[in-house]
């Protein structure tokens, strides 16, 4: 290793003991497993500075070697929001009238979706979330990226739990192809829409579907 590494010693490391790390994992189950994605959201505007937050959040996850490539949108602009709506539904129209396969579809009939998505305009706030697949420098090279779906995805789970954490609601959308995200929000060539992430707080009496989550012993292998 070079003697010029920028390496420091990590001083913010917490220890609990036992009894305290499993009380601490209890608790973030208990906050964790309510949250549902939901589609009908309360006008309410949701203050800037907690999405910044959560986002600041986001922007810890780990990656590949540390380039973070990603980039967050914060849409609020009716217009905007608008404009995103009509372009998703298009694609989303396309989608269960054709692209989808009829397994798809039925797996989808128990979620009562449709190609309409209202809730495009009516939550406060949408987070477009972009990968980036490389960085331009100031001479015009690029700078490549490295496992950025991974890291991106990464970044997109703390997103989510943040913003839970902080008391919103949240349902990810996406619609395939998501191009039409880079013409509508004017983002550069180098970034690719991951995904299109809708907030804010859930209207009262919302429903969503009852379902359950696999139990332990499906998900996890002990070896």
């Amino acid at each position: 290793m070079p003697d010029s590494a920028p390496f420091r010693v990590w001083n913010e490391y917490s220890r609990y003991n036992t009894e305290e790390m499993r009380a601490r994992s209890n608790d973030f189950y208990e906050l964790i497993k309510k949250r549902r994605s939901v589609r009908s959201f309360s006008s309410k505007k949701v203050p800037v500075d907690i999405l910044d937050k959560c986002i600041k959040s986001a922007g810890t996850a780990p990656n590949g070697a540390n380039k973070q490539p990603w980039h967050f949108v914060v849409i609020t602009d009716p217009v905007i929001k608008k404009k995103l709506r009509i372009a998703a539904e298009n694609e989303e129209y396309l989608f269960y009238n054709g692209r989808a396969t009829q397994e798809w579809l039925q797996d989808l009939e128990a979620f009562q979706t449709t190609e309409k998505k209202p809730f495009l305009e009516e939550a406060p706030a949408l987070i477009a979330i972009f990968s980036t697949s490389y960085a331009k420098k100031d001479d015009g090279t690029k700078e490549k990226h490295y496992y950025v779906k991974e890291s991106v995805g990464i970044a997109t789970g703390i997103l989510i739990t943040a913003l839970h954490n902080a008391g919103l609601a949240t349902l990810t959308h996406t619609p395939s192809p998501m191009g039409f995200l880079n013409k509508v929000l004017d983002r550069p060539s180098n970034e690719k829409a991951f995904l299109l992430l809708v907030c804010g707080f859930p209207k009262k009496d919302v429903t969503v579907p009852d379902i359950q989550k696999k139990p332990l012993d499906e998900i996890r292998t002990i070896i």
